[in-house]
């Protein structure tokens, strides 16, 4: 009864459309999740790009670039459906939004996630006058289910963001690596209560484009000791 009092009250809105969900039991709509574009083979090894040729086992970025993460994945393609998602859902209050990404995370790569064992998952921060400014970091929503739903502990502060940087999609690749230089930062106090017991980190974060964002954090783990870092986002752009 408490649940149906609450379904009334709040009842589940699509995270693509806004509408109410139905049948009940579901978080998207039909019609909404058919919208979507899961990332499927051929993917890039590294950064799970899909590509277009099956021979081929790298994006044309990452054969370019030396990326030290080990792999990442991601759900679905960044293409205008996803955008107006994951923006509602960062800078509109639509946290609930979580709740459907977080449990197709696992539907499709828990058991990828549970293989690579990590030690700790870590959110990718923003900045303090961000998360005033909006209340909470989507990132880190994200790990935290992605935590309880596998039982891996969520180290949300390990990694602060010290520098207020500009828009990264406003920037070409070079200006998004140099506009993240030294932005990151690990939090000692965190850092001398857990790093010495942390080999494999995955990395959450909601958008995947050159990867400069990962590749920072990932720089910052392996220069205090981490030796396998992974990550895992909502969103990737295409990388033929």
């Amino acid at each position: 009864m408490l649940q149906a009092i609450i379904d009334m009250l709040y009842p589940v809105r699509c995270p693509v459309c806004g509408d109410i969900v139905t049948p009940k039991g579901r978080r998207i709509c039909i019609p909404c999740d058919e919208k979507l574009e899961l990332i499927v083979e051929p993917r890039c090894k590294k950064c799970s790009k899909p590509i277009e040729l099956e021979q081929k086992e790298y994006c044309s970025d990452c054969e370019r670039k030396n990326y030290h993460f080990d792999c990442g994945y991601s759900l679905w393609v960044y293409d205008s459906v996803m955008k107006k998602s994951i923006s509602d859902f960062k800078y509109c209050y639509k946290k609930e939004h979580a709740k459907y990404y977080i449990e197709k995370l696992i539907e499709v790569y828990g058991n990828t996630i549970t293989k690579l064992a990590p030690d700790a998952i870590v959110p990718v921060p923003i900045h303090k006058s961000k998360y005033r400014e909006r209340g909470y970091n989507q990132a880190e929503i994200l790990a935290k289910g992605i935590s309880r739903e596998l039982n891996i502990p969520v180290l949300s502060h390990l990694l602060i963001r010290n520098k207020k940087t500009l828009p990264q999609k406003q920037l070409s690749d070079k200006e998004r690596l140099r506009n993240l230089q030294e932005a990151f930062a690990i939090n000692e106090i965190i850092a001398d209560e857990h790093l010495n017991r942390l080999n494999k980190i995955l990395i959450v974060d909601d958008i995947y484009t050159t990867g400069s964002t990962i590749e920072a954090c990932t720089n910052v783990l392996i220069k205090h000791g981490i030796e396998h870092v992974y990550f895992i986002t909502l969103c990737i752009g295409k990388g033929f």
